[in-house]
């Protein structure tokens, strides 16, 4: 099985779904595009899973929390289709960093739902996951 790299992309109001031909230029615009709202984390550093290409089209429900350090932690995985996907989409979203939201201008902890669906580039190999 040939690993593929992965990028994640989140709408639902923290980012609108884009496509681009390579990954580093992807998680670019993953983070220019982000919703900056003091109300909710934002994505400043983000790692792409990697994963093969037999899990285009499925998708993983994550639930996790982003502490006031910006790290995220308390991971669940809400529904996956296979328990290795869903350990590399976790294991890649433990590396981002965020910036935290904010109540009265202090960082608090938020929890996050995170819909990620792997989606594969027909013009080429890449694959990526996206956020419903």
């Amino acid at each position: 099985m040939k690993a593929v790299r992965k990028i994640v992309l989140l709408s639902a109001g923290l980012l609108s779904p884009l496509v681009a031909s390579a990954t580093s230029s992807m998680e670019q615009v993953y983070l220019e595009t982000c919703r900056k709202d003091p109300e909710v984390p934002v994505p400043i550093a983000v790692v792409s899973p990697t994963v093969g290409a037999e899990y285009n089209g499925s998708v993983v429900q994550l639930e996790f929390v982003v502490r006031e350090d910006g790290r995220p932690a308390e991971f669940s995985i809400r529904s996956t289709p296979d328990d290795l996907l869903a350990k590399a989409v976790v294991e890649a979203v433990k590396q981002w960093r965020f910036q935290p939201a904010e109540f009265d201008g202090k960082p608090v902890a938020k929890k996050c739902a995170l819909p990620v669906k792997i989606v594969g580039d027909s013009a080429s190999a890449n694959r990526f996951a996206a956020f419903d």
